[in-house]
């Protein structure tokens, strides 16, 4: 069993920038993927970004302004977010083991955090 909690969001003006941080209990292979996704009111889950051996894949959406990373050894996964806009709010989730390389679709994670919200004002 993998508990996933996430960190580091809050409220910030558009522009601004943001790291949010999801821990994981214990470490997993590196040829699954783990991923960031959002989910704003009244909107489905969206796929943010996705990492798996040492690959990344991301939204179109944030593509430029958002890095997702790993560092295995303290069994954290990273999403450094800049350049933030109003439309980039929503309650953001870590998740972990899609057996589907960087995949961007929730289904195919096993694990999942409680959530961090990013408030972005205008």
């Amino acid at each position: 069993q993998v508990q996933l909690v996430e960190s580091g969001g809050g409220s910030v003006q558009a522009g601004g920038s943001l790291r949010l941080s999801c821990a994981a209990s214990r470490s997993t292979y590196s040829t699954y993927s783990m991923a960031w996704f959002r989910q704003a009111p009244g909107k489905e889950r969206e796929g943010v970004a996705a990492i798996t051996d040492g690959a990344t894949n991301y939204a179109d959406s944030v593509k430029g302004r958002f890095t997702i990373s790993r560092d295995s050894a303290k069994k954290i996964l990273y999403l450094q977010m800049n350049s933030l806009k109003p439309e980039d709010t929503a309650m953001y989730y870590c998740a972990s083991q899609s057996p589907v390389r960087l995949t961007l679709r929730a289904a195919y994670y096993h694990y999942w955090g409680q959530g961090t919200q990013v408030t972005v004002s205008s």
